[in-house]
């Protein structure tokens, strides 16, 4: 699948996301994109970038806004997901991050490394998710 993902779009509509950051503390800008296929099997790009708050801790980063943003635009999974900041560089999900990307993609949710895509049982092996919860 990573051969039918426009990578170097992604990462631009990303580096576009972080442009609206507001990190008045930090001054790093964070924006991610996400290719989603929603319940119709449609595919669609939505976008986060990371929210600061004087209390650091209250802070949103950008992979959690555009969580939110999946939920808000109708819902489905996550297949590919790219973080850069306003610069351009890559960035990583923080481990908290991670989590949360992992439980609306799953272990094969895409994202952009140093070492190219790799699937989250690489970004975050042996990770917890929906399915380990009892029903």
């Amino acid at each position: 699948m990573t051969a039918d993902i426009d990578w170097e779009a992604l990462r631009r509509t990303a580096i576009n996301a972080a442009q609206s950051a507001y990190c008045p503390y930090s001054r790093l800008q964070v924006g991610a994109a996400a290719l989603v296929r929603g319940a119709d099997g449609q595919l669609r790009v939505i976008t986060g970038c990371n929210v600061e708050n004087a209390s650091y801790g209250l802070g949103a980063c950008a992979e959690v806004t555009m969580a939110g943003q999946l939920h808000l635009s109708g819902g489905g999974a996550l297949v590919a997901v790219a973080c850069r900041s306003g610069a351009g560089e890559l960035l990583m999900p923080c481990g908290r991050c991670r989590q949360v990307i992992y439980e609306f993609g799953g272990p094969s949710l895409l994202v952009d490394t140093p070492e190219g895509p790799r699937d989250m049982t690489w970004v975050l092996p042996a990770a917890f998710g929906p399915e380990f919860l009892p029903t």
